[in-house]
């Protein structure tokens, strides 16, 4: 149905975009900090699950439907950089001014539900499945949403094994943290500067 070079290709460019800077990465990076390694699994399926909708979107042609309603793209851009600027504000209001050596107790329900709805807010998602997807589908094959269905598996599954490990160095530099307390009382103010700064990036974000 897909090529094996053509399924190849599609990986490495996801692999690629994956590694640039983004809401999800940000996220995975904090709960690995604030919630150990399970945590940050947890919000790494989160974003998981979250690709997983949208490939069944776009694969049913919904997302194409949104985003032809030209004011779902600002709806959904508010949306996200508010949440942003909600999680700073936490971030702020419970500085880390030291760092405890067990992770904060949190139900992991919770990490995955909130990584989900971080990862659903990001407009640019909705325009990434609709845009990247089709252009590694070969119509003469037939059988496109099955095409679409695949590739989107196939992104779930370098996506979450991305993140997971990601949010292990996020852990790896809570061990740091704790070792060093003037670097650890700076926590709370870098994570809200960056989280601000991902919501000025939405809020300024254009199709």
């Amino acid at each position: 149905m897909i090529s094996l070079s053509t399924l190849a290709t599609f990986s490495i460019a996801v692999l690629l975009l994956l590694c640039s800077p983004g809401p999800n990465m940000a996220f995975v990076m904090t709960c690995g900090m604030q919630y150990g390694v399970r945590g940050g699994a947890a919000a790494a399926l989160g974003i998981g699950a979250a690709d997983i909708l949208l490939t069944l979107l776009t694969a049913c042609g919904i997302t194409a439907i949104i985003t032809a309603w030209p004011p779902s793209f600002d709806l959904i851009r508010y949306a996200g950089a508010m949440y942003l600027l909600w999680m700073a504000y936490k971030s702020l209001r419970n500085p880390a001014s030291t760092i405890p050596a067990m992770p904060q107790a949190v139900a992991l329900r919770t990490v995955f539900a909130r990584s989900c709805l971080n990862s659903l807010l990001n407009p640019k998602a909705l325009l990434f499945f609709m845009v990247f997807l089709p252009q590694f589908v070969d119509a003469q094959a037939g059988m496109v949403t099955q095409q679409l269905l695949l590739l989107g598996l196939t992104l779930t599954i370098i996506s979450t094994v991305f993140h997971t490990l990601l949010s292990s160095f996020g852990h790896v530099i809570r061990q740091t943290l704790m070792r060093h307390a003037k670097v650890a009382k700076l926590q709370a103010r870098i994570l809200a500067a960056v989280l601000s700064l991902l919501a000025v990036r939405l809020l300024l974000m254009t199709r």
